[in-house]
């Protein structure tokens, strides 16, 4: 599965609107940056601007959120599916999400930001309206794959957009607050989602986000209105990084070793978070667990995953520290064998609480090194993209090929994926 989370991925730089863009995507959106003509008229500060691009990112989160993590309880309820096969659309999503993000880029970066989102947002909200109307396992399949090729027109576009005309303190700032709206909204959708869909039925699962989907097209029309009459803003002076001294008595060497293992230790962790959310039907039933039970108990993680985020953003003594990043990746390994292979309520919520600081500590990492590690910031940021993609993909397809070829063995896929987390 997507964490739409899919939606966590982008690191913005210091520099232009155009440098920023490129950035965020491997695609590389600086046409999309650029694409916001704005006109003389009665002004909407670029403050407000902002607030309205978070609106859409929190909206967004929710939805995607919602949509893609209960969609292996409904494969599961409806068509039996069990954790061979929810991983193997796990690993499908991953594939169409990293192959399909390069097209989506080269669109923003031809056609703008704007008309990237309204690609976006219409397109997901389409594929779920027919996804509410279809019966079979195979059509609603076709309908993922649609949802997840809209997706990828929305996040790396927020991203930019929340990102321009930012020194490179500003940028620290917006990347903060980017960070905990998204974790935030995603953590409320995942929670309150099995009872949502017990209460309201199945198809709620589509037609929820779609109703969010089409809110947020027609708030896309709106800012867009809004972004043309706003005055053209420079970008803001790069003025001095509080974390400038900090950085500076790293040498060059240290700060490139940490910024090589946040490429390594980024990808792992969304192996293990995509693994995990394809296969929490199977641990929820095996628990007894109903839709709506699931949703409160194995909801855990992402709370924590977001109290890190605010922790780790304003506290600073994680920074090139090696231990906590080693003590983060070995707690991710043992947390994810727990939550998969331990059948007790109690391991399973306590397992969460340890899986989603270490989610949010690595994740963190990856982007601060990928930040400050070194000067290519451009480059590095396509790195950080591609390489989430293949953890997008690589956990899932592991599980899922292991279970295929020791089907007499329940815990062969989490064996194998913890297994590959460990090499």
């Amino acid at each position: 599965m997507l964490e739409p989370y899919n939606r966590e991925t982008g690191i913005p730089s210091q520099a232009l609107r155009g440098e920023i863009c490129r950035k965020l995507e491997i695609a590389k959106l600086s046409g999309g940056a650029h694409s916001l003509t704005l006109y003389s008229g009665p002004p909407m500060s670029h403050r407000k601007l902002k607030i309205g691009y978070f609106t859409l990112e929190g909206l967004n989160s929710f939805a995607t959120t919602y949509y893609f993590y209960y969609f292996y309880f409904f494969m599961h309820q409806a068509f039996g599916f069990g954790n061979r096969a929810n991983l193997t659309l796990a690993a499908m999503s991953g594939a169409i999400y990293a192959v399909a993000s390069l097209y989506a880029g080269r669109f923003a970066q031809k056609h703008g930001c704007f008309l990237a989102l309204k690609a976006g947002f219409g397109g997901m909200m389409l594929a779920l309206l027919l996804g509410s109307q279809v019966q079979s396992a195979p059509a609603h399949i076709i309908v993922l794959g649609l949802a997840v090729f809209g997706m990828c027109f929305t996040w790396p576009t927020l991203e930019a957009l929340v990102s321009e005309n930012e020194s490179q303190a500003g940028l620290q700032r917006m990347v903060g607050v980017y960070n905990v709206v998204w974790a935030a909204t995603g953590a409320f959708a995942y929670f309150i989602g099995g009872a949502t869909l017990q209460k309201l039925g199945m198809k709620s699962l589509f037609l929820v986000p779609a109703s969010i989907q089409f809110v947020q097209l027609a708030l896309t029309f709106w800012l867009e209105s809004q972004a043309r009459k706003a005055p053209r803003e420079a970008t803001a002076a790069p003025g001095r990084d509080p974390l400038d001294s900090e950085i500076a008595a790293q040498s060059p060497a240290v700060r490139l070793s940490f910024l090589r293992m946040g490429w390594l230790t980024n990808p792992f962790a969304y192996i293990a978070i995509n693994t995990t959310v394809a296969v929490i039907p199977s641990v929820a039933a095996g628990l007894g667990l109903s839709t709506m039970a699931a949703g409160f108990c194995c909801s855990v993680w992402t709370f924590a995953r977001l109290a890190a985020f605010i922790g780790l953003w304003n506290w600073n003594g994680w920074h090139f520290k090696f231990g906590w990043l080693l003590l983060a990746y070995l707690a991710l390994i043992a947390s994810f064998a727990s939550i998969l292979m331990v059948p007790n309520l109690a391991v399973l919520i306590a397992a969460q609480l340890v899986f989603g600081v270490a989610l949010g500590l690595i994740y963190y990492s990856s982007l601060f090194y990928s930040m400050h590690g070194s000067d290519t910031k451009s480059e590095h940021g396509g790195i950080h993209e591609a390489a989430i993609g293949v953890g997008n993909c690589a956990g899932p397809m592991v599980g899922a090929l292991s279970l295929y070829f020791l089907p007499q063995f329940a815990n062969s896929g989490a064996l194998a994926v913890s297994g590959l987390l460990v090499a």
